[in-house]
């Protein structure tokens, strides 16, 4: 006979409670159990540690960004600014000068240098701090749901910048639409999430750090775990290893700043470890000719510069340029992207003669450049007056005394002291002189 208690149905009670103990123990096992997370490194003081480095460092990448967007001239509309509807976002408090020279090659080789640098401790302190992100209920009050939105912002915004400050760096545009409004945009929304972040938990990690060693316990630590597993590694042994992985950073891309033995080292960069070539020329460059579309046809023998101004179109041929007073110039090119190179010998027509020869002899106004490539956001781009006044500003024909190569330039390009790589135009093709 067969055992008749198979077919005794499960009362609902304790149907109710089986499902009931199922239930508690995937709870016990998801991200929002206190067990789950084991590591005995977390906690309040490591998190701060690395929290207060944040506040310093982002800071310094958000003056700094704020400088490189200013270097763009942002106001001469629609030509340089790549940010429409910015609205009040885009204030714009000064113009930027042309002194010294190496100045937008220090501002933006430490915004994308520290942006770098800080990808380990960033990556460390979301490490750190995620467990917060899968505390259960999400929301217990109205403040406390806009405190996890706030989060969201932060966390969001921040991983949006590095990445695609990183994939720009590596010249890899896999994001949809264009760096210079996302990055923008981005930029603003990190930021004031991080601001109202700082605000709120800055206070709390001075005082968390100044309570003990970074090794000691805190009362109520709520990223300690309940049951933390063995000890592989101390607070100390993790805030050092996050140390040298920014360290390797630093030295494998810093050097793209910088020429000779320091730049071999920069192997993560595509401006880095790879040679630009040997003799005059043999500086970096962004771009090649036959990338954005300038053949030998359109820079060739029947390349015309067009001067426009006052005194109407003229037209010069590279030889009547050549004749004209040739004045020179050393200075770096730096672009967004933070690689620059060593000052170079420029040698050409200042900018402010042939806003003289257009019909501006006593104090130039701005001026509107075009170039010959088919391809790029920069084909035009727009100087203020005080960079065309300036005598380093050149329409710049040889370079450490020989003519441009046409990766360079050829037959003729702009050279503007402290000014972003794209505003010092390649292959140029027409100058206007007026007010922008």
């Amino acid at each position: 006979m067969g055992d008749s208690r198979r077919n005794i149905p499960t009362p609902p009670a304790s149907r109710s409670r089986l499902l009931s103990g199922r239930a508690t123990k995937i709870l016990e096992r998801s991200p929002s159990a206190p067990g789950f997370w084991r590591s005995p490194v977390r906690g309040v003081r490591f998190t701060a540690v690395l929290g207060l480095v944040l506040l310093v460092g982002i800071t310094v990448l958000f003056v700094t960004g704020l400088l490189s967007y200013a270097a763009y001239n942002p106001d001469l509309n629609p030509v340089n600014d790549k940010t429409p509807d910015k609205g009040l976002l885009g204030f714009y408090l000064f113009d930027w000068p042309t002194g010294p020279h190496w100045l937008y090659r220090l501002t933006q080789g430490v915004h994308v240098t520290l942006g770098i640098v800080l990808v380990p401790v960033l990556l460390a302190k979301l490490w750190s701090v995620v467990p917060r992100l899968f505390v259960l209920p999400p929301a217990r009050s109205v403040g406390h749901a806009l405190e996890r939105i706030s989060l969201l912002l932060l966390v969001g915004g921040a991983l949006f910048e590095f990445v695609t400050g990183l994939l720009n760096i590596q010249l890899e545009y896999l994001f949809p639409g264009s760096f210079y409004p996302l990055h923008f945009y981005g930029a603003w929304v990190f930021f004031a999430a991080f601001l109202a972040h700082a605000g709120l938990r800055a206070p709390q990690a001075v005082r968390v750090l100044r309570s003990g060693a970074l090794s000691g316990s805190v009362e109520g630590d709520v990223l300690q775990s309940p049951a933390p597993g063995p000890a592989t590694l101390s607070r100390r042994g993790a805030l050092a290893v996050v140390g040298a992985g920014s360290l390797v950073l630093l030295v494998t891309s810093a050097g793209r700043s910088f020429d000779g033995p320091l730049r071999r080292l920069a192997a993560l960069t595509p401006h880095g470890a790879a040679e630009p070539g040997s003799g005059p020329n043999g500086f970096q460059i962004n771009k090649t000719a036959a990338a954005v579309g300038v053949t030998t046809v359109d820079a060739g023998e029947g390349w015309l510069l067009t001067v426009s101004g006052p005194a109407g179109d003229l037209r010069f041929t590279r030889a009547q340029l050549l004749a004209l007073d040739q004045y020179s110039a050393a200075l770096p090119i730096a672009c967004v992207e933070g690689w620059s190179t060593a000052d170079q010998w420029w040698r050409g027509v200042r900018l402010s003669h042939l806003a003289a020869l257009a019909g501006y002899p006593h104090r130039p106004p701005g001026v509107l450049v075009e170039s010959l490539q088919r391809s790029g956001p920069f084909r035009r781009a727009a100087l203020r007056d005080n960079q065309v006044r300036d005598p380093r500003s050149l329409l710049a024909l040889q370079v450490n005394g020989e003519d441009l190569t046409p990766d360079h330039g050829y037959p003729a390009r702009i050279i503007v002291p402290a000014a972003p790589g794209v505003l010092n135009t390649k292959w140029v093709s027409r100058l206007t002189f007026g007010e922008l």
